[in-house]
């Protein structure tokens, strides 16, 4: 853990208990004395120090010591609009994708998508703050829906396609806006609706479930 959110931080004195407090003295086991970070949701940018001044049988106290505006963040940004699939796929690579640096998702019904899958975001949002706490990124993965991908298209004019095409994805390749299929890829008319946009393949002779697609092309771009 690099640093642990709470609504308090920030403040002079505070005090823990419950699942935080299990967290950090029973498993963790920080004693007195210790220096700990943590951020509040309002305020993610300022990293707050604090020193475990007591520990008590259910609750631990701690005290300022210092605060900065301390940012970790990706060098660039990149949103997937990513053809809905299974939320629990989805869930598997969420971490994953935060830790690379993904700024934001857009979940979009392609006519190949399973239209019974629901994008869960308030779930995805705790994954997203539990994975900011173990990477130390300082920005909240965003996250919106799209009816279709003309809807999309429309909005992002300049996304780049990730689809079987004899184009492979070059090292210096620099864009902010992806689109990525569901399991089964685009039907024959969304591929006509997506001819007038680039499309390009990873250099691999597999073929990539949706999910490893957008880990593969997410770390390309932003690493």
């Amino acid at each position: 853990m690099v640093y642990l959110f709470h609504e308090n931080a920030g403040k002079e004195r505070f005090s823990i208990k419950g699942e935080d407090f299990k967290y950090l003295i029973k498993v963790r086991r920080h004693n007195v004395g210790d220096a700990l970070a943590f951020r509040s949701k309002e305020d993610i940018k300022t990293l707050h120090i604090y020193r475990l001044s007591e520990i008590e049988p259910r609750s631990a106290s701690f005290e300022l010591v210092s605060s900065k505006i301390f940012e970790v963040k990706a060098k660039q940004k990149l949103h997937i609009g990513w053809c809905v699939i299974d939320s629990k796929s989805v869930e598997k690579v969420l971490a994953s994708l935060n830790e690379v640096g993904v700024d934001k998702i857009t979940f979009i019904y392609c006519e190949r998508s399973q239209k019974n899958f629901k994008a869960d975001f308030k779930r995805y949002e705790r994954i997203i703050e539990a994975s900011n706490q173990q990477c130390g990124r300082t920005e909240l993965m965003e996250f919106d829906i799209c009816k279709n991908i003309e809807s999309f298209i429309e909005e992002n004019p300049d996304t780049k396609v990730f689809d079987f095409t004899n184009k492979t994805l070059e090292c210096e390749s620099n864009f902010q806006t992806v689109l990525i299929g569901c399991e089964g890829g685009f039907s024959p008319k969304e591929k006509a609706l997506l001819s007038a946009l680039e499309v390009f393949r990873l250099n691999t002779p597999m073929i990539l479930r949706s999910e490893s697609a957008s880990v593969a092309v997410a770390s390309r771009i932003l690493l």
